[in-house]
């Protein structure tokens, strides 16, 4: 073979090359055959793994009991808000944020929280943690300061509930999550991660704020569907709810709608998006705190308009078979041999 058609293989074979290095392989529906749900409960503050193969009845792994228990992964020995994301490359990335909020109660801090809760609010972390894993059963995971990625960030208040999703235009993983200034407004951010999922390399930029911007808005959550990216958050608009904006863009232009999509007559927060498997039908979760005894509630949208109440675990058709009380949960579709897989590991 002569060097010129050589070189012509070589530039016709390079975007192919690319795009595998950069795991754009798609992963199709078809594939899936399970649901894998992610929590963490407050007497814990560790990662918990539900599977299920209907997407209503819900089975807690390992016998109920953290799959990673927090103080091993945080700096803060805690970890709330988990996320998972299975990326194009096949593998999956959990994040999660870096927080105790009973560590001084615990034994873990002598403080009630992490710096001075008048200057920085609840909570007031900074870090992040970011996990790796290709099986599910062995992760990497490293714990991101957002406060250390610059100077102008060394005062922030929070850095809270991040979520995972793969911009397709940028060609990047992008993590996005709440975080406010001291005690101001929260409001949702987001920055590019590296393919090993062990560093940020951008400075946050603003994903989404409320149009009014004294009020907090929290725990945001992309989706795309029906050709456009849908972002549900948590409006602290009188009682804090789930409400919806939509853009064509992963990251800006985002269209406000003041309607509200959960039903619910107290505070909810966390709303998460799945789609039921070979079905035109996707399920928004999202965590009710407000009651008295905390639960996950449901509902199920065809067009992202109409929200049909599916209620609460074991108070409607979703049934959480041996846990309760979870916190801020987020499901992920997997194949058949990923949940035996699981299942065998996590008894």
């Amino acid at each position: 073979m002569d060097k010129g058609l050589k070189l012509i293989l070589f530039l016709f074979m390079l975007p192919l090359a690319v795009a595998t290095a950069a795991g754009k392989k798609p992963i199709s529906e078809k594939q899936m055959s399970a649901y894998l749900m992610v929590f963490h409960r407050d007497d814990t503050h560790s990662l918990y793994m539900a599977l299920s193969r209907d997407g209503y009845h819900f089975t807690a792994l390992n016998n109920a009991q953290p799959v990673i228990c927090g103080d091993t992964i945080a700096e803060q020995r805690g970890v709330r808000d988990p996320h998972i994301y299975r990326g194009p490359d096949g593998a999956f990335y959990l994040v999660a944020t870096d927080l105790h909020i009973y560590a001084q109660r615990e034994g873990k801090r002598s403080t009630e929280w992490e710096r001075d809760g008048e200057t920085y609010g609840w909570g007031n972390n900074r870090g992040l943690v970011l996990m790796k894993s290709k099986d599910l059963i062995n992760w990497t995971h490293t714990v991101v300061n957002i406060n250390e990625i610059s100077p102008e960030l060394a005062d922030i208040g929070c850095a809270w509930a991040p979520e995972t999703i793969y911009d397709e235009k940028a060609g990047r993983l992008m993590i996005y999550f709440t975080m406010r200034h001291k005690n101001g407004p929260n409001k949702l951010y987001y920055v590019y991660a590296n393919n090993d999922f062990n560093r940020i390399e951008t400075a946050p930029k603003l994903l989404f704020e409320y149009p009014d911007t004294k009020i907090t808005a929290i725990d945001g959550d992309i989706c795309y569907a029906q050709g456009k990216y849908h972002l549900f958050y948590v409006a602290h608009d009188g009682t804090p709810g789930i409400k919806q904006a939509t853009s064509d863009s992963i990251n800006n232009g985002w269209l406000y709608d003041p309607a509200w999509c959960d039903p619910e007559p107290t505070a909810c927060e966390a709303p998460t998006v799945w789609k039921r498997i070979g079905e035109d039908k996707w399920v928004l979760m999202y965590d009710h705190y407000g009651q008295k005894v905390h639960n996950f509630g449901f509902v199920e949208t065809t067009d992202f308009k109409t929200f049909r109440p599916l209620g609460h675990f074991n108070e409607g058709i979703m049934f959480a078979t041996n846990f309760n009380q979870p916190k801020h949960g987020a499901v992920v579709q997997i194949m058949e041999k990923e949940a035996k897989r699981l299942e065998k590991t996590q008894k």
